[in-house]
């Protein structure tokens, strides 16, 4: 009983710590997941369903080494899944996760508290171009 009061109390501080830091940066989660680029990899693959490692370093001006790592640690946890596209490997966030519910309500109201030049960048973009002929 002791051991799990004390945990849920560990459990507000941080949360309350988050929330506090969210107020002062952009990114909320980092504090949990350590960098911002695993979190902004995370949105990226929760928005946009997939993606490769240059395009989502290109996306956030972030280093190519650093999203290479977060996408192949993802993986290693069972997190995210790749497969190849031509000589591309393609990453998308595996269905089939224990806690992808769980992890996609955080990244999900974590966006809420974003400032509104990040929360901009998470609304879906478009990939193709728009066919010439085809009305609006």
């Amino acid at each position: 009983m002791f051991v799990s009061l004390c945990l849920y109390f560990d459990i507000i501080f941080i949360l309350y710590d988050i929330i506090y830091i969210s107020k002062k940066e952009a990114l909320v989660l980092e504090v949990l997941l350590g960098t911002q680029n695993r979190e902004l990899t995370l949105q990226y693959l929760l928005v946009f369903k997939e993606g490769y490692a240059r395009e989502i370093a290109s996306y956030f001006d972030a280093p190519l080494p650093s999203i290479q790592n977060q996408l192949k640690n993802f993986e290693n946890a069972g997190l995210a899944l790749s497969k190849m596209r031509g000589k591309t490997r393609v990453y998308t966030l595996n269905p089939r996760y224990t806690f992808l519910e769980e992890v996609t309500a955080l990244l999900n109201k974590a966006r809420a508290y974003y400032k509104p030049e990040l929360k901009e960048k998470f609304e879906l973009q478009r990939k193709r171009p728009r066919r010439v002929e085809k009305p609006l």
